[in-house]
């Protein structure tokens, strides 16, 4: 573990705490909640404090929590937030001038790219790469559907299976309207530009009329990392990527060595 505030960051009362699923809340190893995050998650909810999902992940694809009951879900990095009852509080497609580019690019020379719209998923082709990356996170493969098909939806997330110099190429001339992010090195997620995690944590805290300097963050992968900077406290997990930790100030134990309760206790939210 390792604090990169000075102690009087100690004595924190977050009135919202935004937890990441994939390797925060649930561990890649035994695809489930460890019983000390599920413990935590309760008693922040008796304490008051609201409880909210920041992932990548679509709303439909979040089958992972077991029984545990959120306050609010920040979906696809940023792009559909919603709040318990699952009602929409904000939407921000992908624009249809960078999909045209997309689709154009896709004819030529297709690769796997996942498309998820504000109900259901579709993917383009499959290679070798699909396979594991959807057994790490306990999902079935999407459906094949073809790319002119799929371009009649308004999409909100592109899951691309590329490169990091392929992705520059994107953000430079075929998704020019999006952001990148990347948690996993086989694919990076676009989104539409300046849309995060980041402002999905503004889009809840509106909602709720929470103050900024009162809220933490968990997280572990490249996408959660606007979302760490943008909290109070910003909380990287024992297993996340070096250049996550960096920006976060604080590192707590790994998701499978009870991270999110040491933290919390940590930094007094439980005594």
């Amino acid at each position: 573990m390792a604090l990169l505030y000075p102690n009087n960051y100690r004595e924190i009362q977050p009135k919202a705490i935004f937890f990441d699923i994939d390797g925060t809340l649930v561990s890649f190893k035994t695809k489930s909640v460890p019983e000390s995050t599920k413990t935590s998650i309760h008693q922040l909810k008796e304490k008051g404090v609201k409880v909210i999902i920041s992932t990548g992940r679509a709303l439909n694809c979040i089958s992972n929590l077991d029984d545990l009951e959120f306050d609010g879900y920040i979906t696809l990095n940023g792009t559909i937030c919603l709040d318990s009852t699952r009602k929409i509080i904000a939407q921000h497609p992908i624009p249809k001038e960078s999909l045209g580019k997309l689709s154009l690019f896709l004819e030529e020379k297709p690769f796997p790219c996942v498309f998820v719209t504000n109900k259901e998923i579709f993917i383009n082709c499959i290679n070798e790469q699909i396979q594991p990356v959807y057994q790490l996170i306990n999902l079935p493969i999407p459906p094949v559907k073809d790319i002119a098909e799929i371009m009649k939806h308004d999409i909100f997330q592109i899951s691309a299976f590329m490169d990091s110099e392929l992705e520059t190429e994107f953000l430079d001339h075929v998704l020019t309207g999006c952001d990148s992010a990347r948690w996993h090195p086989a694919f990076t997620d676009f989104n539409v530009k300046h849309i995060s995690k980041a402002t999905g944590m503004d889009e809840l805290m509106t909602y709720f009329g929470i103050e900024g300097q009162s809220t933490m963050a968990f997280g572990d992968g490249g996408n959660d990392i606007s979302m760490l900077k943008h909290a109070t406290m910003g909380i990287a997990m024992g297993n996340a990527a070096d250049h996550v930790k960096t920006v976060a100030g604080y590192v707590t134990d790994s998701v499978d060595d009870d991270g999110i309760v040491n933290a919390l206790k940590y930094f007094h939210v439980f005594s």
